[in-house]
Parts: structure tokens; C-alpha cells; sequence
């Protein structure tokens, strides 16, 4: 069992063995979701992706405007394995 100790202002600070354990990388968010007994579980925050943001991703990085049948035609592609 690892002891962690609370400052003042309520803050803890994890070892790096306990982060390399739950797979946090500095900068990444952990989540902890509290229990009616007072116990907590602890796990690293894992971001789901949305539709929305997947196609924002690519948002002004070109000035071409694809054809639904370009779009189609390179998604099969995609999904073929092809280049």
C-alpha cells in the first residue's frame, strides 16, 4: 500500500512509481470516483473522442474542398489498407 500525505491547501503529490502504474504522463488528467463508504478509485482520465472533434481536426489546414465522391473513394481506401 502506498501512503500519501496531504498539504495544507489539500494537495498530494504521487509518486513517480504510482503514476508509471496507472500510466500518467505529466500533463495528463486522472479520475476519482468516490465511493459511499469513503473510499475512492483512482484511474487515469482517458478522453473519448467525438465525430465533431475528429473533424475539427483537420479544420484550415487546406484550401481543397473535397467531393463527397473524393471523400467516399479515399475512406475506402483507408479502410482497404491502400494509400
Amino acid at each position: 500500500m502506498t501512503t500519501l500525505t496531504v498539504t495544507t491547501r489539500g494537495q498530494v503529490t504521487f509518486r513517480k512509481d504510482v503514476l508509471q502504474h496507472l500510466g500518467i504522463k505529466p500533463g495528463e488528467k486522472i479520475e476519482l470516483d468516490l465511493l459511499p463508504d469513503g473510499r475512492g478509485v483512482l484511474k487515469a482520465a482517458r478522453q473519448t473522442g467525438t465525430v465533431a472533434s475528429f473533424v475539427g481536426i483537420l479544420a484550415g489546414r487546406t484550401k481543397k474542398v473535397a467531393t463527397i465522391e473524393e471523400i467516399n473513394a479515399a475512406t475506402a481506401q483507408g479502410w482497404a489498407g491502400k494509400e
